[in-house]
């Protein structure tokens, strides 16, 4: 019997030229359906039927620790993503999150379509602490699509 698989590696890219940046987290891979319920006039059964409504995604969370720009840092290009929203127009991407196995081949992905920055979070600042300084990325999206294998 297969072990189930951790969930500490993982890779995540964005846009077409699918940037890659080193993430610590990553949270909000939600799907839902609204179930709508009805019965006609003429039904005899005391009962409602369910039927499929509108589908949900999730906002889905980044999470990293800041590095230093010009030291591998990557992904200094969500900012500049974020900085492109404007009054009803704001560019949209394709994210790819896969989890990987201990060799590090892909086992399972997620697909975010038309993703769009909603808020980005700077760490909590403390003089008296010694934490990593971790900066967050919120996105929304229009479709998750997962793929495994």
């Amino acid at each position: 019997m297969p072990y189930p698989l951790t969930s500490l590696h993982f890779e995540v890219k964005w846009g077409d030229s699918q940037n890659t940046t080193s993430f610590s987290e990553v949270s909000g891979l939600t799907m839902e359906a609204d179930a709508i319920e009805y019965r006609g006039g003429a039904d005899l059964a005391l009962t409602v039927q369910k039927i499929p409504g509108l589908r949900k995604f999730g906002n889905v969370t980044l999470k990293r620790g800041i590095v230093p720009s010009g030291e591998g840092s990557g992904g200094t290009g969500l900012f500049e993503w974020f900085n492109t929203i404007k009054a009803g127009t704001v560019t949209r991407r394709a994210v790819t999150i896969s989890l990987l196995n201990e060799e590090r081949a892909t086992v399972m992905t997620w697909k975010i379509r038309d993703a769009w920055p909603v808020k980005i979070e700077g760490p909590g600042l403390n003089a008296t602490g010694n934490e990593i300084a971790i900066e967050t990325l919120e996105f929304a999206c229009e479709g998750v699509e997962v793929i495994t294998g």
